[in-house]
């Protein structure tokens, strides 16, 4: 590639040969882009000396305009430099950061006498704030615990101690329902309160264990001084702090903060998971999406992740777990791939986290634009396959018959991901003598497209074999051979339990893998099994209808109308057979009856 713009050639002369970051602008002096590299001469040459693949990135080199660089002393600082000027000016081409849903978190408020509650609006003036919490309901657990082990109010009004000395709010209800201290008179025992609400933020921090030893002490000094009620008290409270840890506690095993890290990639989004980890409990959880602008890489994409979730999280926890090794942007971290133990079960539930986020988000966006998942959905197979075209329409074919006989085949047409059974077709074998499924489709792919053809038709966008490279084979040879056209073929093979497990394409076909879970596998599976029910269906009324003809049709005096009422009186042909003569007489009266009645006798066969 040539630089056409000599204000650029001359920068690129003069960039120096070290670690930063660099910065390109359109012609309006607008940030663009902001990229890191260990050489920034060679890194940002490489834009303009050689031709790209990707369509991205050669209409951002069309718009650089000018390059500014900061050379700093390590690839770190280029990470960080470059990840706090990618969030201050959200270049167009770099990639975007969206937030979506906000988690729950729990606040204790600044009062005299404090409040706990959940909220997802963060003031931190009014209140300090833990979480967030991205999972399940462990939120409602832990209020639930707290407000089941001290009577801390819940109710919203404004007090203080010179409210309470003046006696201008009174006890409610639930202090006559022993879930609140009555701290708004004063009453017994509410002297605890600010040593309640300390144990309280012990526990919303994952101290369970230290809170539980302290219970177990005080119980053992209230024994020994004999006031069992108030040891059966804090007995009763520490059976409700281990139901609460043997939901919340992932291990006993992990002493230490840890945080572990989620990674998951559907087309062009990427999200990716935290779960903060203090002694054995999940005590913080967040999940980020990011929207890919260029080509970059996961370990990239990764880094950038951990780098905002930890700042987010306001974690300085020095040990990780991640998926994958990533980028690494703080040399001090312990970053470890888990594959056993307690820690691979973390890693796990870290996964199980981002891929339901992901799911979730997908669902609420299929919700507001239905017709945006079958176009994710196809795009992603398109990219898959490298298919020239989106495949809105795809046609799909399969064979049924008994060792050649009542030989039918089948034609299901899916359009946007949805099958569009309007457009489905039925093919009785002409030309085919016995069972030769490579013929029999040949001749019924030549029909289908043969019509098209005449009527002056659209094409599909691929065409898929309900079977492997023989089908695929017979498919090419009608399609490209007999009526010289080009369609994209693909076959869906079988497992020994006659399952859906891969897909072909090309020639020679190459196998295409897909994850069983992904949407992509699903739709393919389900218009497998669809084709299969359709083709075996029409195979089998015709073979039933061939059947009747060929024991009831032959015989003299039975016409379509007297075969129906036959069927329809005995229900089926063996119950015709083994009936007495009386009953072929009522029905049909004695001459015809006792006369059809003899003829079935002798030439029906079972």
């Amino acid at each position: 590639m040539v630089v056409k713009n000599d204000h650029i050639a001359l920068l690129l002369k003069r960039i120096p040969e070290s670690p930063g970051v660099y910065q390109y602008f359109d012609k309006d002096g607008q940030i663009i882009y902001v990229g890191k590299a260990k050489n920034l001469h060679r890194r940002v040459n490489s834009y303009f000396n050689k031709d790209h693949q990707s369509s991205k990135t050669r209409q951002l080199v069309a718009h650089i305009a000018d390059i500014r660089y900061v050379v700093v002393d390590n690839e770190q600082d280029a990470f960080l430099l470059e990840n706090n000027l990618i969030k201050q000016y959200q270049p167009h081409y770099n990639i975007l950061l969206k937030d979506g849903k906000s988690y729950p978190s729990i606040c204790i408020t600044k009062e005299e006498y404090p409040r706990i509650f959940k909220t997802r609006t963060i003031n931190k003036k009014t209140g300090e704030y833990y979480g967030p919490y991205s999972f399940g309901n462990t939120v409602d657990l832990v209020l639930e615990l707290i407000h089941k082990l001290y009577p801390i109010r819940t109710c919203n009004m404004a007090l203080s101690s010179e409210s309470i000395e003046k006696k201008k709010v009174r006890v409610c209800l639930k202090y006559h329902l022993k879930n609140c201290c009555g701290i708004c008179e004063m009453k017994p025992g509410s002297e605890h309160y600010q040593e309640w609400v300390d144990q309280a933020r012990k526990l919303i921090k994952g101290d369970a264990h230290e809170i539980g030893r302290q219970l177990e002490e005080e119980m053992s000094v209230k024994s020994a001084e004999m006031k069992y009620e108030e040891a059966a008290d804090i007995k009763r409270k520490i059976e409700l702090l281990e139901q609460f840890k043997s939901k919340t506690i992932i291990s006993n095993g992990i002493a230490r903060d840890i945080d572990v890290f989620g990674f998951d990639e559907q087309n062009d989004r990427v999200y990716i998971s935290m779960l903060h980890v203090h002694n054995g409990s999940i005590v913080q959880g967040q999940t980020i999406e990011y929207r890919r602008k260029m080509e970059e890489e996961k370990e990239e994409l990764l880094a950038m992740g951990m780098m905002e979730l930890r700042e987010r999280l306001e974690s300085s926890t020095k040990e990780v777990i991640v998926p994958f090794i990533p980028e690494i942007f703080d040399d001090t971290l312990h970053v470890h791939i888990a594959i056993s133990g307690e820690r691979k079960k973390l890693l796990d539930l870290a996964m199980q986290n981002v891929r339901q986020y992901k799911l979730d988000r997908l669902k609420q966006e299929d919700k507001l634009n239905p017709e945006q998942r079958g176009v994710r959905i196809l795009t992603e197979l398109q990219q898959m396959m490298g298919l020239p075209t989106l495949p809105r329409w795809i046609d799909c074919f399969d064979n049924s018959n008994i060792q050649g006989t009542n030989a039918v085949a089948g034609c299901v047409v899916y359009r946007m991901a949805k099958p569009s059974k309007s457009d489905y077709m039925r093919f009785e074998i002409k030309t085919v003598e016995g069972a030769d499924d490579y013929a029999s489709m040949r001749e019924v792919v030549r029909r289908r497209y043969q019509h098209l053809i005449d009527e002056g038709g659209q094409m599909p966008d691929l065409i898929i074999a309900d079977g492997g490279l023989g089908q695929m084979h017979a498919i090419r040879e009608a399609v490209e051979d007999q009526l010289g056209l080009s369609i994209p073929i693909a076959g869906l093979k079988k497992n020994d339990k006659h399952r859906t497990q891969t897909l072909l394409y090309g020639f020679p076909p190459q196998e295409i893998s897909m994850p069983v879970t992904s949407e992509v596998f699903r739709l393919l599976t389900a218009i497998q099994d669809e084709v299969h029910r359709f083709a075996i269906t029409y195979h089998k009324k015709k073979r039933s209808k061939a059947q009747i003809h060929s024991q009831l049709d032959d015989i003299q005096g039975v016409g379509e109308v007297t075969k129906q009422k036959i069927l329809t009186h005995f229900g089926s042909v063996k119950r015709a057979r083994t009936a007495k003569e009386e009953e072929w007489i009522n029905l049909l009266g004695k001459r015809r009856g006792s006369m059809i009645y003899a003829e079935i006798q002798s030439k029906i066969s079972l």
